[in-house]
C-alpha cells in the first residue's frame, strides 16, 4: 500500500489511511492506567465483548495485557507510542533542512519496502519512514525480524546518492556507525558492531547478543545516481512470548542498565546522527568512518568463523579493510578479505 509523506515538522490532524484509529485509542487508554469495559461504555468506548476481541487482537500483536480479577484490562511492562511531532521536535535544524519528509505508520509489511515504492525525493533529501508495527519485518540474506506492536524501533530512511550503485556495500557500516554514536550519546556505550550488519552488546561468558540490526536496499542507474533505503530494527523492550522465538542469542535496551528513553526520544537521536553521516558518507565515502567503526568493532582480534553457501573458514578478524569488507587471518597465516553479502559471521571459541 501507498502512504502519502508527511512533510517533516507538519502536524498530523488526522491518523495515516493505514491506522487503526481504534486500536490507537485503546491502547492510548491502556498507557494511562487500567480499564474496564463498564469505564468505557457510553464514552464512545468498545462494549465488553468488542472490548475482548480488542485486546486480544493487541496481545497477538506483542502488547503485554492482562486481564485483572475485576474483569478489567492493564499493560504489564512500560508502554510507549510513537509520537511524529515530538521527534520532528527533537531533530537539529540542520536535520531538518536535509530531510523531505518523516512519517510515522501504524502497521507496515516493511518501512523498507514502503520507501522503495515510492518515489526518491530530489537533491539527496532523506525521506524517513517508522512504524509501530511491521508485518513483513526482514533482515539480511532474507531473514524475517521479529516486530511486535510498538515494542522496538522500525526505522527506514531513503534518499539518493552521488555514484552507481557500487557504492551502497559501505551502507549499512555507516549507519551501523552513526546507531552506535547515537546509542552511546544515550548512555548504551556497551553497544558495539559485528560486521556486517549487527547491533550487538558483549555478554561476561565472552559471547554476544544482537540488539539489533540494519537492512541496506537499493540500486543504480548509468547516470552517476544510486538509491539506498537503509532499514533499522532496534530491540526496545521485547514482549516475552516473541523472545522465545528468536533463534539467537538477544538482548533488548530494557534489559541493559540505562533508564529507557521513550522510543520516539532514541527514533530522534538515530534520525539525527544518520542524516550528516550519509551526507559525508556522501562527499568522502568510507575513509571518515574507518577509525570510528574500529572503536566500536566486537570482532576484532577474535576467532570466527565465516560461513558461506559453499564453505565455511576460521580465523581471526582483523578490523576492516578499506572498502568495508572483513580482514581475516586465516589457519594457514595468510590474510583474506570477506564482502557484505557474501558470508556470515559466527563467533567461535578460541580452542575449537
Amino acid at each position: 500500500m501507498s502512504v502519502p509523506s508527511t512533510p517533516v515538522g507538519a502536524s498530523r490532524a488526522e491518523s495515516s489511511p493505514n491506522e487503526p484509529a481504534n486500536e490507537r485509542a485503546l491502547l492510548a487508554r491502556l498507557i494511562e492506567g487500567p480499564i474496564r469495559a463498564d469505564t468505557l461504555a457510553g464514552n464512545d468506548g468498545p462494549e465488553g465483548a468488542t472490548l475482548w476481541q480488542r485486546v486480544q487482537d493487541l496481545q497477538r500483536a506483542g502488547v503485554p495485557i492482562d486481564e485483572e480479577m475485576d474483569g478489567g484490562y492493564r499493560l504489564t511492562q512500560p508502554f510507549d507510542l510513537l509520537d511524529n511531532n515530538a521527534i520532528v521536535g527533537a531533530l537539529p535544524a540542520s536535520v531538518r533542512a536535509r530531510m523531505a519528509s518523516l512519517e510515522v505508520a501504524w502497521i507496515q509489511d516493511s518501512t523498507n519496502s514502503e520507501l522503495q515504492r515510492r518515489p526518491a525525493a530530489a537533491d539527496g533529501a532523506a525521506s524517513v519512514l517508522l512504524a509501530e508495527r511491521q508485518t513483513g519485518g526482514r533482515g539480511r540474506r532474507g531473514k524475517e525480524w521479529s516486530s511486535p506492536l510498538g515494542a522496538h524501533v522500525y526505522l527506514s530512511l531513503a534518499r539518493t546518492l552521488s555514484g552507481d550503485w557500487t557504492r551502497l556495500g559501505g551502507l549499512s557500516l555507516v549507519a551501523g556507525v552513526a546507531t552506535v554514536e547515537a546509542l552511546h550519546a544515550l548512555g548504551y556505550g556497551m553497544v558495539r558492531l559485528k560486521w556486517p550488519n549487527d547491533l550487538v552488546v558483549p555478554v561476561s561468558d565472552g559471547g554476544l547478543r544482537k540488539l539489533g540490526g540494519l537492512l541496506v536496499d537499493g540500486g543504480g542507474d548509468h547516470a552517476g545516481t544510486a538509491r539506498a533505503v537503509i532499514g533499522l530494527g532496534l530491540n526496545v523492550r521485547m514482549p516475552e512470548r516473541f523472545g522465545f522465538l528468536i533463534d539467537q542469542p538477544w538482548c533488548d535496551l530494557a534489559q541493559l542498565p540505562v533508564p529507557t528513553p521513550s522510543r520516539s526520544a532514541i527514533a530522534a537521536a538515530i534520525i539525527a546522527r544518520w542524516v550528516p553521516a550519509l551526507d559525508e558518507f556522501d562527499r568522502i565515502g568510507l575513509s571518515g568512518f574507518l577509525t570510528r567503526y574500529a572503536a566500536m568493532d566486537a570482532i576484532a582480534g577474535q576467532p570466527v568463523r565465516i560461513s558461506s553457501e559453499t564453505s565455511c573458514v576460521d580465523g581471526v578478524a582483523l578490523g576492516l579493510a578499506g572498502d568495508g569488507s572483513l580482514r581475516v587471518r586465516t589457519g594457514d597465516g595468510a590474510e583474506r578479505c570477506f564482502h557484505a553479502g557474501e558470508v556470515s559471521v559466527r563467533r567461535v571459541e578460541a580452542d575449537s
